[in-house]
């Protein structure tokens, strides 16, 4: 494969109807080990992670700095935003048409909602704290203060860590068999793995979604066609989940 790969490759879920993405490796100018459609400047060439933005941006038919993103600090914040721009938080909503909000992930699990009925939108970050403070349920109760109602959200959980490929420590398998998820702690070779995807499913469906409004990607960070934290010994690029309103939308 070439440094610059020849296709953009976006993965979408089938049943949200905004302009979205969940973005992989392909389609992108970085090098090294960051190689490919690496979205994070933070140890990248800022030029080269602009021209992939500007990239992604294109393939959504928008304007790269109408991009909406995030400090993730592996909490639960959920921001409301109206605009571009760079907040501290784990999950942004929105109601304003033209806005893209933006999820980084290497392992960790991207969440996009949206009723659009409403015309309002969700994009969340869910680690293992993230998931473990049910940032999805908080996600959809600040998109219910847009107007959204629960029954007509649709969310997509992306790709991130399998359970197979995501050991953990007895400490925090305990923390989630005491918060009611212990059901998604799978024990493999005499330690603790965690499914992640299926525990955000079972907040989503707490939080008053249809069983068949939430779809998961079923694919795992660790694969070689994404960015993977544990895979790379913490060297490595980001994935960007991406969910926008149209603009000239209107609820």
């Amino acid at each position: 494969m070439r440094d610059d790969t020849a296709q953009l490759m976006l993965l979408t879920a089938p049943h949200l109807r905004a302009p979205h993405a969940f973005t992989t490796r392909a389609g992108g100018v970085s090098v090294g080990q960051y190689r490919g459609l690496n979205l994070d400047d933070r140890e990248d060439d800022t030029r080269t992670v602009a021209e992939n933005r500007r990239r992604l941006a294109a393939a959504l038919n928008s304007g790269s700095a109408q991009f909406a993103r995030l400090h993730q600090v592996h909490g639960t914040a959920v921001i409301v935003v109206d605009g571009p721009g760079v907040w501290t938080g784990d999950a942004l909503v929105s109601a304003t048409p033209g806005v893209l909000l933006a999820i980084g992930t290497a392992d960790c699990y991207p969440l996009l909602l949206e009723d659009a009925a409403a015309g309002v939108i969700g994009a969340a970050h869910a680690g293992w704290k993230g998931t473990l403070g049910r940032i999805a349920e908080k996600t959809v109760g600040a998109m219910c203060e847009l107007g959204a109602l629960p029954d007509r959200i649709r969310a997509a959980v992306g790709p991130g860590i399998c359970g197979a490929r995501y050991g953990v420590g007895a400490e925090v398998a305990a923390k989630f068999a005491d918060a009611g998820l212990g059901d998604f702690v799978q024990h493999r070779g005499g330690q603790p793995h965690l499914d992640l995807a299926g525990a955000n499913r079972a907040v989503l469906l707490a939080a008053g979604l249809p069983q068949d409004s939430i779809w998961l990607s079923g694919r795992c960070s660790t694969e070689t066609d994404f960015y993977s934290y544990r895979r790379d010994s913490g060297k490595t690029g980001r994935m960007w989940a991406v969910i926008g309103l149209r603009a000239g939308a209107s609820a």
